[in-house]
């Protein structure tokens, strides 16, 4: 019991601690990160009613708003890897769109 009470005073203090900014940037984080997360999951439904592997077009709208999004956190935590990385992967999500 004594480690949940240490863990949610830290959480606590660094919630304190934290300026509001770095907490809208992790806001903007998750939900970044849940985005790029709810393409797959629109995926595996699309294949399971379609019974084969398809990629819907849903898909590429939330690779493109999760893409931005977390390109947008990369800028700001100033991780260049992270920022190539997303970089590249707009510039496909939105190719794939144009041909739609």
């Amino acid at each position: 019991m004594d480690f949940f009470a240490t863990l949610a005073a830290k959480l606590v203090n660094w919630w304190a601690a934290t300026p509001a900014v770095e907490k809208t940037w992790l806001a903007i984080g998750f939900v970044a990160q849940l985005m790029f997360s709810m393409r797959f999951i629109i995926q595996w439904i699309a294949s399971e009613r379609a019974r084969r592997s398809i990629v819907p077009e849903t898909f590429w709208y939330f690779s493109v708003l999760g893409g931005l999004l977390l390109l947008a956190y990369a800028i700001y935590r100033v991780d260049p890897v992270f920022i190539l990385g997303q970089a590249s992967g707009l510039a496909i999500y939105s190719r794939n769109i144009y041909f739609i």
